[in-house]
């Protein structure tokens, strides 16, 4: 009987250690975000991809309209910068959770945006916090909301 219960103990430690392992690599995602010099939120934001475990490369461009039309980012869903990852794209300052979470469900989307630059979305931290949405949109500039933070 306490040899069962060793046993049951051990599988259950091993799937907890597997199960672990499955949900890191979810979000050790390489993420490409292409952003201007001097813009210091976009690198906030970078810093809180990495913070949660997304493996980020930083391509400075000084202009980015060319590098949204080519990942089909919507106008009125741009930011002020623009990532891609595993074959999504993510627009602006949208939270790290949203975009681990994006990755797991693989939708039928060309990927995330948070439009604008709210006060509050990571990287853009200071001030008094803004509501704000998460927009999961697709080809052709279809849009709907995928989270509220």
């Amino acid at each position: 009987m306490k040899t069962n219960r060793l046993r049951t103990a051990v599988v259950a430690l091993v799937i907890s250690v597997i199960g672990g392992w499955a949900s890191a690599s979810a979000f050790a995602a390489e993420l490409t975000v292409y952003k201007t010099p001097w813009c210091g939120c976009c690198s906030g934001w970078t810093d809180h991809m990495q913070a949660n475990g997304f493996s980020v490369t930083t391509k400075e461009v000084e202009d980015l309209d060319a590098i949204k039309r080519m990942a089909g980012v919507p106008e009125p869903l741009q930011s002020c910068h623009t990532a891609v990852v595993d074959g999504y794209v993510i627009e602006g300052h949208v939270p790290a959770e949203d975009v681990a979470r994006l990755l797991s469900e693989r939708p039928d989307a060309k990927g995330l945006s948070v439009p604008g630059m709210p006060i509050g979305s990571p990287g853009m931290e200071g001030g008094t916090p803004e509501g704000y949405d998460v927009m999961l949109f697709g080809p052709g500039g279809s849009a709907e909301v995928y989270a509220r933070h």
